[in-house]
């Protein structure tokens, strides 16, 4: 495990059944785990919450964690997923022990298969698929044995030695486990073990024509990697028996399987036939899309490794389904960025104010604090002239009560600078407002007025003269609803897609501060959100991306209202 690696997780009911473990002395107190990704996609949050427990796990028992690709499926599998994988591993802040392939043990795996067809615990079957389902039975009627399960050891070895050599067609044969068709777990009923697939493999080429089916080599790597605890979605608790079936005939060393149960969050969907989808039909834009829950897209987003493993964390492993709350993961985004984020002042939706009682050609410049929760990051230079930028929902013409921003007659405080009053809105000929006539305190610079009135709104602002401007786009949730799944009947899931996902503000104004900042860097715009610079983002056109909102108390008075 890396030095530097992250804080080990609490303890939950997975580390009582290895405190169990160590404690009657099994596998003489070693620990390794595994996190076995199948090559087909890019990771997303759930995978996150399995990384962080597999490799936290290790970390809190001081023992191992691999890294293997679950490679059985050549042809959804792709060099790409697997560099991305590594990737997503590392950023989160884990580094593996081992680095495996389960196409490494393809010939071990071959052989095993070999000594259960000898002791009469394997044969060929010539059913197809969709002979093979209908004889499968139900979960109230057994199945139907093949035809082919009872031909003898040596036609099944030499058929098997044939399927090998590349002498059948795709899905000419399988190799079936001979188990029990009458079992009342459908997974032990004489499950396939290999097809035939003539397909060419990310990892080892042409080499294999015959393919492992997922059962079959899953628990096989584990035991040839030594795993001493299996750890699995719940999904695979019904796949159990059969996982130690097969390691039991193969009389190889045993690790446990646990299952726990995997991460649903609201107004997002965690399947991967779904997001692909959402790429495929063009929704989002790419797997990295910040609306996605893909690790890329987190990332892209403005998440931080540090924001995931502590949801994570506070998230914790159970037994039983439920659904998470999207305000966890963004609260843990919040709480971390609040410690690091520098803040800066951005104006999104621009209204020019012309200072009219200011020296014309003016400029100041006033301290501002980076980080009031870091004394480290220290102070910078805000210019300030006549003329500045403010947000235009920071004035009403007709302000309602508990409204503390501009108004006509009303007076606020600039953020690091002075009181102001505005005198006089003026309109276009549409009647919108274009800009605000105000008069400014010269003695209240730095926020205070000297003779002790107050004023009860403090408002962000950028001197025109000197703002940069920049793209900003305003992510929301991806789904309208927070259970993506639910649709009146006749429609289906993409009916709750969130039409207004993505906004975005084309001309914004930033302090310019801002200039120098490189992509992944993140910032607070004051009173307006955690942003990110994103990869689309160049030194003379910067777009930011909006990691997260700051909860707004005048938000939740509109709809109290």
């Amino acid at each position: 495990m890396t030095p530097n690696a992250p804080t080990p997780p609490a303890a939950n009911f997975i580390h009582q059944i290895i405190d169990e473990d160590n404690a009657s002395g099994k596998h003489g107190g070693r620990v390794q785990t595994r996190f076995p990704p199948e090559p087909n996609g890019y990771l997303h949050i759930g995978h996150a919450k399995s990384i962080c427990l597999n490799f936290g796990t290790a970390l809190k028992y001081g023992g191992k964690c691999n890294l293997r690709f679950d490679d059985t499926n050549p042809v959804k599998e792709d060099i790409e997923y697997i560099e991305s994988i590594q990737e997503d591993v590392r950023w989160l802040g884990f580094q593996w022990d081992g680095l495996y392939y389960a196409s490494d043990y393809f010939e071990q795996l071959y052989e095993w298969a070999v000594q259960l067809v000898k002791k009469g615990k394997a044969y060929v079957c010539d059913l197809s698929a969709e002979e093979v389902s209908k004889t499968r039975g139900t979960l109230t009627k057994p199945g139907t044995e093949s035809p082919y399960r009872n031909r003898s050891v040596e036609e099944n070895l030499d058929l098997f030695q044939r399927m090998k050599a590349g002498e059948f067609p795709d899905g000419a044969r399988t190799l079936r486990a001979k188990i029990d068709m009458a079992s009342n777990n459908i997974n032990l009923r004489d499950p396939v073990m290999y097809r035939i697939l003539h397909a060419t493999h990310p990892h080892v080429g042409d080499k294999w024509c015959i393919y492992t089916m997922y059962d079959w080599a899953h628990g096989q790597s584990d035991s040839i990697e030594k795993i001493t605890h299996s750890i699995c979605t719940l999904e695979f608790e019904i796949h159990r028996p059969l996982y130690d079936w097969f390691i039991q005939e193969l009389g190889i060393f045993a690790p446990r399987q646990i299952e726990f149960a995997r991460l649903n969050l609201t107004y997002t969907v965690m399947s991967k036939r779904r997001l692909l989808e959402l790429v495929k039909n063009q929704y989002v834009h790419g797997w990295s899309d910040p609306r996605m829950p893909t690790i890329r897209g987190l990332r892209r987003r403005g998440y931080t490794p540090e924001a995931i493993r502590a949801f994570c964390e506070r998230i914790g492993v159970a037994r039983n389904d439920s659904t998470i709350e999207m305000v966890w993961l963004e609260d843990a985004l919040r709480e971390d960025l609040n410690k690091r984020a520098e803040r800066r002042m951005a104006v999104l939706k621009p209204l020019k104010v012309v200072l009219t009682n200011y020296p014309d050609g003016q400029t100041e410049e006033l301290e501002a604090i980076n980080n009031p929760e870091d004394e480290k990051a220290g102070t910078r230079k805000a210019p300030f002239s006549k003329v500045l930028y403010i947000e235009r929902d920071d004035f009403m013409e007709n302000p309602p009560k508990k409204y503390f921003r501009l108004g006509p007659g009303r007076e606020v405080r600039l953020r690091y600078a002075y009181f102001i009053k505005c005198v006089e809105a003026i309109k276009d000929a549409s009647g919108e407002i274009t800009e605000l006539h105000c008069t400014y305190d010269p003695a209240t610079r730095g926020g205070n007025a000297p003779d002790g009135r107050k004023v009860q709104g403090t408002i962000h602002w950028v001197s025109a003269a000197h703002a940069i401007s920049a793209e900003v786009r305003l992510y929301d949730h991806l789904f309208v609803k927070p259970d993506a799944d639910d649709v009146p009947e006749g429609q289906d899931w993409r009916a709750n897609l969130n039409p207004n996902s993505l906004q975005v503000v084309t001309d914004a104004k930033l302090e310019p501060s801002l200039k120098d900042v490189k992509i992944g860097d993140k910032v607070q715009f004051e009173r307006l959100g955690y942003f990110c610079v994103d990869e689309d983002s160049k030194p003379e056109a910067l777009v930011f991306n909006r990691a997260v909102t700051l909860k707004d108390t005048w938000a939740k008075e509109q709809k109290k209202g």
